[in-house]
């Protein structure tokens, strides 16, 4: 298949408390408000080469609304559009959308809604945003925690195999790697990817009713020493750390879990390898070899197990599930919840 997608262009998600969502984001993390509209705020990293890569709507509860991502060419848009379609999904055309233009969205077979989109312009600084260096969209924040970019998006789903084989198929994601359970081969997490990265798009396994759940939100800052820079600023102004500064197996990220105020897992990583092997084979991993943890000695909290929005059931990660979802993942007696198709 000829590369359809070239990376995760934004994300938008919901906040019961827009304002105070917005505020968490501009004062303690260091994006920058760009544009207003419809009730809706959109921010930008220092670093983005678009417009804004994170929209905050309202909602009664955090979640995950829309997940965009650029084609790798205008063809390849038209190509993407017609596998999905043959693929049994069908969306609509939308060219109202603020700094991008036609725009292909559709709900997945698991419930995310999704976006497709070559036509973006590239952002321009205003006068006292610009960079002295060519190739950067604005100056580097003055905030000390202020990410680059927008990393990736990790998502919940009823069947984690199910959808890596669905969006790899059809959109032409590599699948990077699985995580299984240690004494049983039910997968729990994999991470896929459009580019050289370890991944752009995550997912864990999903035991609840509620379609298009997600796990967490991530931004990218250039140096490990950020993460820890970032923890201190959080906890001195009131924010606690979930998990982390810690690094993780599968991709070798350096990472750091927080919340922000509607209850949204936000993640800020570092480092990592690229990959550019064309035929890659994913390799499934066990959480005893560190998938989850490079140094193999950190327990990671139960509330990483938690997914948005709330729903009646449990979600994995790639350091395995709790006794509970260990149980009714393994008992072939247990009642499981049923796959969730697409609306």
């Amino acid at each position: 298949m000829a590369r359809l997608l070239s990376h995760l262009l934004s994300l938008e998600i919901t906040s019961p408390d827009v304002e105070s969502s917005v505020a968490f984001y501009v004062e303690r993390f260091g994006l920058r408000v760009i544009d207003r509209a419809d009730g809706k705020v959109h921010l930008r990293c220092w670093g983005d080469h678009y417009r804004h890569s994170l929209v905050v709507s309202p909602g009664p509860d955090a979640g995950l609304a829309t997940m965009t991502w650029r084609t790798d060419s205008a063809e390849a848009l038209d190509e993407a559009v017609a596998r999905v379609e043959a693929g049994g999904v069908t969306g609509e055309w939308r060219e109202d959308l603020p700094a991008q233009g036609r725009t292909y969205t559709f709900v997945g077979p698991f419930g995310h809604r999704m976006g497709l989109v070559w036509d973006v312009p590239p952002f321009e600084a205003e006068d006292g945003y610009t960079s002295v260096y060519p190739d950067r969209p604005e100056r580097r924040s003055s905030h000390a925690a202020a990410p680059r970019f927008l990393d990736h998006v990790t998502i919940a789903a009823s069947d984690v195999r199910g959808f890596a084989q669905w969006y790899s198929e059809v959109l032409g994601f590599r699948v990077m790697a699985f995580t299984d359970l240690e004494d049983a081969p039910v997968t729990v997490f994999s991470v896929l990817t459009t580019n050289e990265k370890s991944h752009d798009l995550g997912i864990v396994v999903d035991t609840s009713a509620t379609a298009g759940r997600v796990h967490h939100i991530a931004f990218w800052a250039d140096h490990p020493e950020d993460l820890v820079r970032t923890a201190d600023l959080l906890l001195e102004h009131g924010t606690p750390i979930e998990y982390g500064p810690s690094v993780h197996g599968i991709g070798e990220q350096h990472f750091l879990y927080f919340r922000e105020p509607s209850g949204l897992r936000v993640e800020l990583n570092s480092g990592g390898y690229r990959n550019y092997v064309p035929d890659w084979r994913a390799r499934t991993w066990r959480p005893s070899e560190g998938s989850n943890d490079f140094f193999r000695n950190w327990h990671m909290p139960d509330s990483m197990m938690e997914a948005f929005p709330a729903a009646t059931g449990m979600a994995g990660t790639e350091d395995g599930v709790s006794p509970q979802l260990h149980e009714e993942l393994t008992n072939p007696w247990a009642a499981r919840t049923p796959e969730v198709e697409a609306s």
